[in-house]
């Protein structure tokens, strides 16, 4: 609910503060007073447009309210999905700068038009004369009938399983789509996959296959220094195998007088053989070591063949093809079974839907239940508010199936008993339509959550019995949720639970300035008594106030 909306430099606003009760709140004062400009001022933050010819001053207007929003679950889930905080107390702002330009703000937080328009529709639902919120909303009446059928629940239930019966329908044509998109590629991936598999490249082939055309190239000059190494070791003019072998025997000569010597012995044996395996490695080598042009020419092949796969591919080596021959495969493997997957989809669609469609037809069946209940009750409220020639029908309709069901609910209305019913917000005059709107959710107080509701001289051609009614309509429905109607009917006045009083007043620079105040009770008796007698009530006057207010 709306605990305080300051205004400041708004037109003739100069600085308001107004603090509502959790009930009824009425609002009166003389025409011109400033309570269309107010109300101009919350349309701020309702997401409407803003006007630089409203500031005041050529200062900055800035239009602020707080709302206790604990347990308002649909509010929750708009902040959710604007990725807004939540809290149990939401701060709207709006300010317009003189240069016409404006800012919205949700808790501090920056926001579009759009966003501020979606969060405050969940905060505030604003009847002016010339329009309703409600009325706009295609699922208004949809929701009225869901309440009164006591059909939440089951509404909750059918709407999960549509959003899954809609997410197996997109998931089948996906699985289609990607199924016609492999039938034109199938054949080329498979081309691919049949050529990588023809090549038969192994793991780290084409790298040692370069290293090989190497050695090949260079044989002759491999072979030179494998020799020339061999000979140096074993069969030169001074061997060096043969040289160690006469260090050893020399140094043996004086074991006996040198012991120490002894470890040397040990190490020069260790370099002899360690070297006696290198020649005969250099000489296995040098055996193996031979220009063969034939090998040659087939390696190269090779290499340029995986060259021409490294490039068709975009890889630099033989695991990148390696991997993508396992890629095509697994493509190609995963396709076969697209077919497997579509039909079990298919047949889970089919069952959902059969079930969808058997728990819309419930839904229905308690709409159309309750269609005839409604209109009785509405027809019954009408003559009450000032309608007695008006009708009003409950128009349930098949729709193919949606979020919602397979119903579409209207308000249909006939003003003047001319036998031709209407859509309610084409027929209806623009109090015709608010004291409707007022029968419906009074009907709908204790059943269907909504916001702060603000009624613009919703009493407006209506007097009497009839203005007494429509105060007892204001009355019960306030018992549910926070009401705020701005009247010119001492009927409805009194049966607020707090009274606003709008006046202006002369600033020091001589200026009128629209100010409101909260009534007390003995001010309330003389604001009452003057809707009734006028600016100088009599005693009969401030008696009829005193019993409306009792």
């Amino acid at each position: 609910m709306l605990k305080k909306l300051v205004i400041r430099n708004y037109a003739i606003i100069d600085h308001l503060v107004y603090e509502p009760d959790a009930r009824l709140n009425t609002i009166t004062g003389e025409t011109g007073a400033g309570k269309s400009i107010i109300l101009g001022a919350l349309s701020l933050i309702l997401g409407e447009r803003a006007d630089s010819s409203v500031l005041k001053d050529g200062n900055k207007a800035v239009v602020e309210a707080h709302f206790d929003v604990a347990g308002n679950t649909a509010l929750a889930e708009a902040l959710a999905e604007a990725e807004l905080d939540n809290d149990d107390v939401c701060l709207v702002r709006r300010e317009v700068a003189p240069n016409g330009k404006s800012r919205a703000f949700v808790n501090d937080t920056p926001v579009t038009l759009n966003v501020l328009h979606t969060v405050a529709s969940k905060l505030v639902d604003l009847h002016l004369q010339f329009g309703h919120l409600a009325l706009e909303d295609d699922r208004f009446a949809l929701d009225v009938a869901d309440a009164l059928a006591n059909n939440q629940e089951l509404r909750t239930t059918y709407a999960t399983l549509f959003a899954r019966h809609k997410k197996l329908l997109r998931q089948i044509a996906e699985l289609k789509e990607k199924r016609a998109l492999w039938q034109k590629e199938a054949d080329y991936k498979q081309y691919l996959l049949d050529e990588l598999v023809q090549a038969g490249f192994k793991s780290g082939e084409i790298e040692t296959a370069e290293q090989q055309i190497k050695t090949i190239n260079n044989a002759e000059r491999i072979k030179t220094v494998l020799q020339g190494s061999r000979v140096m070791l074993e069969e030169g003019e001074q061997p060096i195998l043969n040289n160690i072998k006469l260090i050893v025997k020399q140094l043996n000569s004086i074991g006996e007088v040198l012991p120490e010597v002894k470890s040397l012995q040990e190490r020069l044996n260790a370099t002899w053989a360690e070297l006696k395996d290198i020649a005969e490695e250099l000489e296995n080598h040098d055996e193996r070591t031979a220009y063969d042009p034939e090998k040659a020419e087939a390696l190269q092949q090779r290499i340029d063949l995986g060259y021409k796969l490294f490039k068709k591919h975009s890889v630099t080596d033989t695991a990148g093809l390696e991997q993508v021959r396992n890629n095509l495969d697994n493509e190609l493997q995963t396709t076969l079974n697209l077919n497997d997957t579509i039909e079990h989809l298919a047949v889970e669609e089919s069952a959902v839907y059969k079930e969808l469609l058997a728990m819309a037809a419930q839904l229905s069946q308690r709409r159309k239940g309750e269609a005839p209940k409604l209109n009785e009750k509405l027809n019954a409220l009408l003559p009450l508010v000032g309608m007695p020639n008006a009708k009003m029908k409950v128009q349930v309709a098949t729709i193919e199936p949606s979020a919602t069901g397979t119903d579409d609910v209207s308000f249909l209305l006939d003003a003047n008993k001319s036998g031709q019913f209407q859509l309610l917000q084409k027929a209806a005059s623009g109090g015709e339509a608010s004291r409707i709107m007022l029968c419906i959710k009074s009907l709908t107080a204790d059943a269907l959550q909504m916001p702060t509701l603000i009624f613009d001289e919703v009493d407006t051609g209506i007097s009497g019995e009839a203005a007494r009614q429509v105060g007892a309509l204001l009355r019960k429905l306030a018992d549910y949720h926070q009401v705020i109607c701005i009247t010119h009917q001492p009927q409805v006045a009194a049966r607020g639970t707090s009274h606003a009083y709008v006046y202006k007043e002369a600033e020091a620079s001589g200026r009128l300035s629209t100010k409101m105040r909260i009534l007390p009770e003995k001010e309330r008796v003389l604001a009452i008594a003057r809707m009734i007698g006028g600016d100088n009530p009599g005693d009969a006057a401030i008696s009829s106030a005193k019993e409306l207010l009792r």
